[in-house]
C-alpha cells in the first residue's frame, strides 16, 4: 500500500536507501526537533513524489503538553528565515490561510489567517500617529474553498497577488501525515509552494511559484491520518486494499486553535521583526 502523506519527513522514513541528489540535517532544541530535507535532483524528486526544494519540518510534544511555546515559535520564525532569505527588506507580503472553516480538521488555514496582523492600509500619518511608522506591508486572505466560492483558491491569491506585488506569499494549509504520532505535533515549512487537497485525494490546481510568479513559502499541519494507514500502526498489518477513510484527534477542535495561534504568533514576529513583541501582541 503506498503512502498517502503530504510530509517529506515521512517519507524519508520509507526510503530503505540514501538517494542520490537528497540532503537531510536534523537538529535538536529543548522539546523541538526539526529535520530539512533538500531536494536537488531528478532522482530525488521520483523518490520523494514531490518537487526540487527544501522541506523543513518541525516536531514537537502535545500542543497540551508543550511547555515552551516561545521555543516553538523561535524554530519556525528560524525556518521561515531560511527559506525567505532577506526579510527585513520593507516589501509587501502576502499570506493566504487555505481551508474549510466548517470542517474543523480543514480550518488550520483561515484559523491561522484571522490572527496575522494586516498592515497594508496602516501608512503615511496615521502609521505616524500610531507609532508604527516600521510595519511591513502585509495584507491576508482566506479565500475558502471551491465548493463554497466557485473559484480556485489559486484564482483568488493570484487576482490578490496582481493586487499587492508582494516580496512573497506564505500560505498555511492543513496536511495529511502517514503516522498518527505527527498529527497536531508537526509544521512542515517549504518553498516549494502546495496542491490544496492532495494529501486526501482531492488535489486543486498548485499555488507555487509557477503558478503565481512570486516565491510561495507553504506551511502546513498534519491533521489527519488515513484509516488503513492508522490500523497498520496499531495492529502492524497493512490493509490489503486503500481505505477512502481520513481520521483526527476526538480534541481536533481545540488543537486547531492552539495551533493557529502559536502559527500566527510565529508568522508575525516574522513578518514585523522590527515591532516590539509586546505591542504585536496586544496588535492581533
Amino acid at each position: 500500500m503506498s503512502v498517502r502523506t503530504d510530509l517529506a519527513v515521512d517519507i524519508s522514513e520509507t526510503l530503505k536507501e540514501k538517494e542520490e541528489g537528497i540532503k537531510k540535517k536534523t537538529e535538536t532544541h529543548g522539546e523541538v526537533k526539526v529535520t530539512t530535507i533538500c531536494i536537488e535532483s531528478a532522482a530525488g524528486e521520483q523518490a520523494y513524489g514531490k518537487p526540487r526544494g527544501t522541506y523543513i519540518t518541525v516536531e514537537f510534544p502535545s500542543l497540551f503538553r508543550l511547555l515552551d511555546s516561545e521555543g516553538l515559535q523561535t524554530a519556525l520564525k528560524e525556518a521561515l528565515n531560511t527559506l525567505l532569505p532577506g526579510k527585513t527588506e520593507k516589501k509587501p507580503m502576502l499570506v493566504a490561510g487555505l481551508g474549510n472553516t466548517g470542517i474543523t480538521a480543514d480550518a488550520i488555514g483561515p484559523k491561522t489567517a484571522e490572527r496575522i496582523l494586516a498592515t497594508r492600509h496602516i501608512a503615511g500619518q496615521f502609521a505616524e500617529n500610531m507609532g508604527l511608522t516600521g510595519l511591513r506591508s502585509v495584507a491576508v486572505i482566506a479565500p475558502g474553498v471551491l465548493g463554497k466560492t466557485g473559484i480556485e483558491a489559486t484564482e483568488l491569491i493570484g487576482g490578490a497577488v496582481r493586487a499587492v506585488d508582494p516580496a512573497a506569499v506564505v500560505v498555511i494549509d492543513a496536511l495529511a501525515s502517514s503516522s498518527v504520532s505527527r498529527l497536531f505535533q508537526t509544521v512542515q515549512l517549504c518553498d516549494t509552494g502546495i496542491s490544496p487537497g492532495s494529501g486526501v485525494k482531492n488535489s486543486r490546481k498548485e499555488i507555487s511559484r509557477r503558478s503565481l510568479g512570486v516565491p510561495v513559502i507553504a506551511v502546513g499541519v498534519p491533521t489527519v491520518v488515513e484509516a488503513g494507514r492508522l490500523a497498520a500502526e496499531l495492529t502492524g498489518k497493512n490493509a490489503t486494499e486503500p481505505i477512502e477513510l481520513f481520521v483526527t484527534p476526538k480534541d481536533a477542535d481545540l488543537l486547531c486553535e492552539k495551533a493557529g495561534e502559536i502559527l500566527s504568533a510565529a508568522l508575525n514576529g516574522f513578518l514585523q521583526p522590527d515591532l516590539d513583541p509586546q505591542i504585536l501582541s496586544g496588535l492581533t
